[in-house]
């Protein structure tokens, strides 16, 4: 495995980014910890052009994004903009709205992001959804996942597994990455640690998810970026992102 795969998610530090200034000092504590990509997503307030100035300042690479899934349905054109202007290829959704939690509702959201995602298809980006725990609620049978797998179009709704989400959920992450072979370019890499009765975000390599089983299936199914993610961190932030970093590089990124 390349370094140059893995990426930072900037939600990680979405309280050291909150002005334009915020933006460009922590991008430059991103840069010398390592990583060569991030991912745009939390940020405060910021011109895209400007945004852009400070990445390539520092020799960073936008790989993709985070978006409200209203502004991608409602300002598609300026959306899509956006991602030209910035070279990236790949707009995500974090969440769905919290209408659609339901077994009608995981429906709708996969017939409705289908319709947008291929105007973005369309525009030469792709559409990513990344997934929490809670869509792994069953509704007769089948998790909010295989539905949204299932009933989406696979030519234009693709998926970015969240690894500490699946298994909070009760999934078996390597399995889910598995599943979505040919329609996930992008990983989400956050493990899980427990202390005393409770589950919380930890480094990777720190908690308890299985990285051989993980990495070799991403590695299968021909993940493209992998991109480091801490929510909630137990110490500073950029020092999770340390961590996180320098044990990916002694299970094999070079």
């Amino acid at each position: 495995m390349k370094k140059s795969v893995l990426g930072a998610q900037l939600y990680s530090l979405r309280n050291f980014m909150k002005t334009p200034q915020d933006i460009a000092t922590s991008l430059k504590k991103v840069k010398a910890i390592g990583y060569d990509t991030v991912q745009v997503s939390g940020l405060g307030p910021i011109d895209p052009k400007e945004l852009k100035k400070i990445v390539d300042n520092e020799g960073l690479k936008i790989t993709c994004t985070h978006l409200n899934y209203t502004r991608i349905c409602n300002e598609t054109q300026a959306v899509i903009d956006e991602h030209h202007l910035w070279d990236c290829k790949y707009i995500g959704v974090g969440s769905m709205p919290a209408e659609y939690s339901n077994k009608e509702g995981f429906k709708k959201f996969a017939k409705e992001a289908s319709v947008v995602a291929k105007k973005l298809t369309d525009s030469g980006l792709v559409f990513i959804y990344h997934n929490h725990s809670f869509e792994f609620e069953k509704y007769d049978g089948r998790t909010g996942m295989d539905i949204l797998f299932e009933e989406s179009d696979p030519k234009v709704f693709n998926f970015e597994i969240d690894t500490y989400w699946v298994q909070h959920g009760g999934g078996d992450p390597a399995a889910w990455i598995k599943k979505f072979k040919g329609r996930m370019p992008i990983v989400h890499l956050k493990d899980l640690v427990m202390r005393g009765r409770e589950q919380l975000m930890s480094e990777i390599g720190e908690g308890n998810l299985n990285w051989p089983s993980i990495l070799k299936a991403c590695e299968d199914v021909g993940v493209k970026w992998y991109l480091v993610e801490q929510d909630i961190c137990q110490r500073d932030p950029f020092e999770s992102l340390k961590i996180s970093y320098n044990n990916l590089l002694k299970m094999g990124f070079k």
